[in-house]
């Protein structure tokens, strides 16, 4: 697939857990789980804009767009 989510650098950068992540926008840690591992069909931009500002980081920290 030729995005890239990005999330478990950011998470890194910022010094978060996954799961304290997870309570923080509302999400299960295991639809978290699938989201970071790239194997979501789609993101909500809801979610999206709750992980950026838990995060403070742009979209383009997160997905990233590559030819396959």
């Amino acid at each position: 697939m030729p995005i890239l989510v990005n999330l478990d650098m950011m998470l890194v950068k910022r010094k978060m857990k996954s799961k304290e992540l997870a309570e923080k926008i509302g999400i299960t840690t295991a639809n978290l789980s699938i989201l970071k591992s790239g194997k979501a069909k789609a993101i909500r931009f809801s979610t999206l804009e709750a992980i950026c500002r838990v995060l403070d980081c742009q979209p383009s920290d997160i997905l990233e767009y590559t030819e396959e």
